[in-house]
């Protein structure tokens, strides 16, 4: 049996909602299909415009211009449209500190810092560079940034001297805005002294913010300015931005390494980002949100920052990592701060069901009432114990698809419109005018059940304008393969419609003339009872071109006796012959960013006996020492 036609086989056994919704849903979806324009217009109504578009979408293709001819402001539209005494952020540092703050003093602060910015010279068009922890002030940088029509790019905290020197550089920003430091699992990271190596090589910038985070002495330096000595208090008109103008640069890696600096729009990508998050997330005004993700990725901008502050919603922000400085943090949180609205990632998920469920059951979580899933797919079982363990089998998950690319999810349950039947695994339906198929090399459709590559035939708003300074490469990654966006991931649909998918498609792996996505070898490892997470690469093999390659880390309590064999004959029963490991691995923890993906290019180096080159974003370095000891330790067994 085929992983894709085990999920279905699972996925028939678990429903929400009334079956009769799928038929609403597809109606409301044909209708939007038949005018995608006026739909979207009357989305965009939604927002506060200074001036009205005159034309709805110019399409040049692969680029798109959204309401073109509107005048509008993220920060405007997040903030003074709604100031009032609610709670913006409840924000939780790592040493245990707390505040909250309103959205009437979220403006103030917004204000303040954008008066001090204009002060330092920074105008409508300058890139702006913000490289901080996980703090209130990363949302207020942003949206001073957008206040004054500057354009922010957000530099994850876990970034060290070259990564911040490359993406400083390309977007040859006038202005870094970052902290004394920041706290990861008890230690102190010192993002000031960190940055100021990498000044060394970037040119074009002119001042440096710096907020203190923890307190340190800081001798200032010639164009350095601690942040509240230029934080000057009084109001600041919103720059009148031009719809299609760039909000904010995101840098992405590729396959290359070299990042990628995706640009976004200012109004169809706030656009998509309301509306996305009423549909997904479907927030009341006595919720606490709760999106996991740190701001550095595109999740955290759109939603930790701009999609919920559009929706008024009272967002949590947690500094620390999701298992210190106790394993049971977030559970506590959740329980003393009455979240009902969770949103995290598989890997964080896989990381509890390892531990144990013992450390969520002892907290009371009765105020959750939606669970959501984002980053990477999602394994049935995962899905399950998801549902079971912390939705007491009584609250709808959504599992949401995007991209950095995409600007927000287009392929999600939405329980803000009409919640359809669920399937562990699936990420259900294209929200409405998104036309996501799935083709085959050749670019033609392929037939249900039928693994492809995914694409979207037609743009939407809060599509990534182009790379930044690179029309012609955003072309060739995005545009060359088929003629529609290219999304780089496989997937399949469903006899129901329903999408499922099914990871990378450059994580295939060429074994005697079959190709093998990585994520179903994996997702068969992690259905195994004993297997909380796996990762899966290949090495050079001189008959078969590639072996298969695992590393799975197992639950806690289960022993590592007999297990290989087991999980040999798993896979065999459950994928098939072919696509047994040749070598399986049991370590205690697998290589993994700070964002929580796991480093498989690590990992090919490795068995490949490669150069590893760069682990300056991992979460634990330690993790690639023990692997490097295990794949030693068999080969000397052998």
């Amino acid at each position: 049996m085929s992983i894709s036609k085990q999920y279905i086989e699972n996925s028939k056994k678990r429903f929400f909602s009334d079956p009769k919704s799928i038929d609403e849903i597809k109606r409301i979806r044909e209708e939007a299909a038949k005018d995608p324009e006026t739909f979207w217009s009357k989305e965009a109504s939604n927002l506060r415009w200074f001036k009205k578009w005159d034309k709805v979408l110019e399409w040049n293709k692969p680029f798109a211009k959204w309401f073109v001819g509107g005048k509008i402001n993220a920060s405007y539209n997040t903030l003074d449209v709604q100031i009032d005494n609610k709670k913006a952020y409840i924000w939780i540092g790592e040493d245990g500190s707390r505040r909250e703050i309103t959205y009437n003093e979220l403006y103030n602060e917004v204000n303040s810092l954008a008066n001090g910015l204009k002060d330092l010279g920074i105008k409508k068009g300058d890139r702006v560079s913000i490289y901080l922890p996980m703090i209130p002030e990363l949302p207020i940088a942003m949206l001073a940034c957008a206040r004054i029509g500057a354009i922010h790019s957000v530099i994850f905290s876990g970034f060290s001297v070259d990564a911040l020197i490359d993406r400083i550089n390309d977007a040859e920003s006038k202005a870094v805005i970052t902290a004394d430091g920041g706290y990861r699992r008890g230690k102190i990271i010192r993002l000031r002294d960190t940055l100021e190596k990498a000044l060394e090589k970037c040119r074009s910038v002119e001042h440096t913010i710096i907020h203190k985070r923890i307190g340190m002495n800081i001798d200032l330096k010639k164009n350095e300015y601690l942040w509240q000595d230029i934080a000057r208090k009084g109001f600041c008109e919103a720059e009148e931005m031009e719809s299609e103008s760039p909000l904010f640069i995101l840098y992405t890696s590729g396959t290359t390494g070299k990042p990628k600096g995706i640009v976004h729009d200012t109004g169809g990508y706030l656009t998509l980002a309301d509306a996305s998050t009423r549909w997904i997330f479907d927030i009341n005004d006595d919720d606490v949100y709760w999106c996991t993700a740190d701001i550095g990725w595109v999740t955290g901008h759109t939603y930790v920052v701009y999609g919920p502050l559009l929706q008024h919603a009272t967002i949590l922000m947690y500094e620390g990592a999701p298992d210190y400085p106790e394993p049971d943090v977030w559970w506590d949180i959740i329980e003393k701060n009455r979240v009902s609205i969770l949103y995290t990632t598989p890997t964080a998920l896989r990381m509890f069901m390892k531990l144990g469920d013992d450390l969520i059951t002892k907290h009371d979580l009765s105020s959750l009432r939606l669970l959501g899933s984002v980053g990477e797919p999602i394994n049935p079982d995962v899905w399950l114990w998801y549902e079971h363990v912390i939705g007491k089998d009584k609250i709808p998950i959504v599992d949401t698809w995007w991209q950095t690319e995409t600007g927000a999810a287009l392929l999600s349950p939405l329980p803000g419109i009409r919640l359809v039947p669920l399937k562990p695994g699936s990420s259900t339906y294209p929200l409405p005018t998104i036309d996501a198929a799935i083709l085959d090399e050749e670019g033609r459709e392929v037939k249900p059940n039928t693994k492809g590559y995914l694409v979207i035939r037609k743009p939407w708003p809060g599509m990534l304008l182009t790379i930044w300074k690179d029309d012609e490469k955003y072309k060739q990654v995005y545009w060359s393969k088929f003629e529609y966006y290219y999304t780089g991931d496989y997937a399949m649909i469903d006899e129901d419609g329903y999408f499922w998918i099914l990871g990378r498609a450059d994580d295939v792996l060429k074994v005697a003339g079959h190709r093998l996505g990585t994520m179903e070898i994996e997702s068969a490892l992690v259905s195994y009872n004993a297997v909380a997470e796996a990762a899966v690469s290949s090495k050079p093999h001189d008959i078969k071109g590639e072996s298969i390659v695992a590393f799975v880390v197992l639950k806690t309590g289960y022993s590592k006796d007999g297990v290989i064999d087991a999980l040999k004959e798993h896979i065999k029963n459950t994928v098939g012959a072919i696509a047994i490991p040749d070598e399986i691995f049991i370590v205690d923890k697998l290589p993994k960013t700070r964002s929580g993906k796991i480093m498989r290019r690590l990992l090919k180096a490795i068995v490949s006996e490669k150069q590893i080159g760069d682990v300056t974003t991992l979460e634990d370095e330690a993790s690639v020492s023990e692997i490097i000891n295990a794949y030693e330790e068999l080969k000397r067994a052998l």
